[in-house]
């Protein structure tokens, strides 16, 4: 369980800041006025009920989505528009709350797949695969083989993702975006569709990966006792507007977020 303290928590330097970000489609107002900032080392919570805006922030911090209004500011450098393999290339990473795998490759080749935008050899000595490509290669399988002991995976390396049981595959894709070697690590419902022994495996490598690799995670999730258990800090979105922000126990409490999210069955 974390317990880092809401000073330690104010006290470490702010990795990205999100800035009165407002985003519309068409009529629809998905995030509106959104600003809260996400700290070096910290576990960052995004919660609220179905159709609050969660997916969104976490498009816009990736730069899959441009807001209308408002701004990202991440490792001091403010952006209004970024695309998704800029942010990549930047040091964010990504899984999704449905699985985005290569099902036919083996969860080997997927994880390697995370470390493309680390290889700097041009694509005719990756062809060839000898020289310098051949060592640079051997590199980036070393890292790849220490994730997957990491993970505890090694059983599973050169078995085709699209036979592995859910559980398992949420591991792989946790792997590929390890295998980025990211600054900030987002998570979209990591937990969805798990059985109790399988969210306590991966609440188990989220805290590792926080601590052994030091990697700021944001992530979205709706068991409210992993957030209360992870999390350093918790925002509260609702209906594209946040309405809390601040440690576990005091949003817990908070009587806004009671009565839009933790009043209601979810």
């Amino acid at each position: 369980m974390k317990e880092p303290g809401a000073t330690e928590a104010a006290a470490r330097e702010v990795l990205l800041a999100v800035e009165n970000v407002s985003l519309s489609f068409g009529g629809v107002k998905a995030l509106t006025g959104v600003s809260f900032d996400i700290r070096k080392g910290e576990i960052r919570a995004i919660i609220g009920p179905n159709g609050a805006g969660k997916t969104s922030m976490l498009n816009v911090i990736n730069g899959f989505y441009h807001p209308q209004q408002g701004r990202i500011s991440f490792k001091g450098v403010t952006r209004n528009r970024m695309r998704p393999f800029e942010a990549a290339q930047g040091g964010i990473a990504r899984t999704f709350q449905n699985v985005a795998l290569f099902r036919g490759m083996s969860a080997l080749d997927n994880i390697m797949a995370g470390r493309t935008l680390k290889m700097n050899r041009n694509f005719f000595w990756q062809l060839i695969r000898f020289g310098p490509a051949a060592a640079e290669e051997v590199a980036h399988r070393r890292r790849v083989e220490e994730i997957i002991d990491f993970l505890q995976i090694a059983h599973i390396r050169k078995v085709q993702v699209g036979r592995l049981p859910y559980g398992l595959q949420k591991r792989v894709e946790l792997g590929r975006a390890l295998a980025m070697d990211p600054d900030l690590l987002l998570l979209d419902e990591p937990m969805a569709g798990m059985n109790l022994e399988e969210k306590e495996d991966m609440s188990r490598y989220i805290l590792d990966v926080n601590e052994h690799f030091g990697t700021t995670i944001a992530l979205i999730e709706h068991d409210m006792g992993v957030v209360m258990d992870l999390s350093d800090r918790v925002v509260v979105l609702d209906h594209g507007t946040k309405i809390a922000d601040g440690v576990p126990d005091a949003v817990k409490s908070d009587q806004a977020v009671i009565s839009a999210y933790l009043g209601v069955a979810h």
